[in-house]
């Protein structure tokens, strides 16, 4: 990390407010417990040799939400991440869409590969599927990526490496994101935090990316502006 953060609790505060769960309607199909486990089976049978890998690179970082054997140091080469997803639910709402993370094409990305026993390995898949692919139009939404680890290459699980789809906003400049961000709160949370969470988890692991510590910065600023007061 450089410097001090400017993405403080205060600011977070700021953009939180209550927001109940019955505000979004998905035109999405929830997929079923039959389906789950059948997209979970195909992913495990695509599963390269050697330890289950899960590469984390945003939230998996600080809330992986599964057991793990080993944090190994990760890079994802030919990837970056980007706040990209349209999220109109979670952490943000139909009249004040947020933005989630996602990994897109080109440059590097630095996170870490979560190493999973092989005793919860098709668990820990089984687990990931429903938190991270919830309706059956996203079970596309996944990848194995070799990596470039401290066990030098490796194949990996990643959700969300270069999603596709009409929520997709690839183009926005750095102030359009920060503005989205600071502005968008959802039963989950505000985006802010997700954000400010993300860049100090990637802190905590030696990790520091040039264009999230630029944005949290662009954020705070917003968030001055839109809720100088709001305690």
């Amino acid at each position: 990390m450089t410097g001090t953060l400017d993405l403080t609790q205060d600011h977070v505060a700021r953009a939180t407010r209550i927001v109940p769960d019955d505000l979004f309607t998905s035109t999405y199909t929830p997929a079923t417990e039959t389906q789950f486990q059948q997209i979970a089976a195909k992913i495990a049978a695509e599963r390269p040799q050697g330890p289950l890998l899960i590469f984390g690179y945003g939230s998996l970082i600080w809330n992986p939400g599964f057991d793990f054997v080993a944090i190994h140091e990760a890079t994802a080469h030919g990837w970056h991440r980007q706040f990209c997803m349209e999220m109109r639910v979670f952490r943000g709402t139909p009249d004040a869409p947020g933005l989630m993370m996602a990994i897109q094409r080109g440059g590097r990305c630095k996170g870490v590969a979560f190493e999973i026993a092989e005793t919860e390995a098709d668990r820990t898949i089984r687990a990931l599927v429903e938190r991270e692919m919830p309706f059956v139009e996203t079970f596309g939404e996944y990848r194995w990526l070799t990596l470039e680890t401290d066990l030098g290459p490796r194949g990996a699980l990643v959700f969300w490496a270069g999603p596709k789809g009409d929520t997709i906003a690839r183009d926005l400049t750095p102030q359009e994101t920060a503005l989205r961000i600071a502005r968008a709160c959802g039963p989950r949370g505000s985006n802010a935090e997700y954000l400010r969470n993300t860049v100090i988890s990637l802190a905590e692991q030696g990790i520091n990316d040039r264009n999230l510590w630029q944005l949290q910065h662009l954020v705070a600023a917003e968030i001055d502006r839109l809720f100088p007061d709001r305690t």
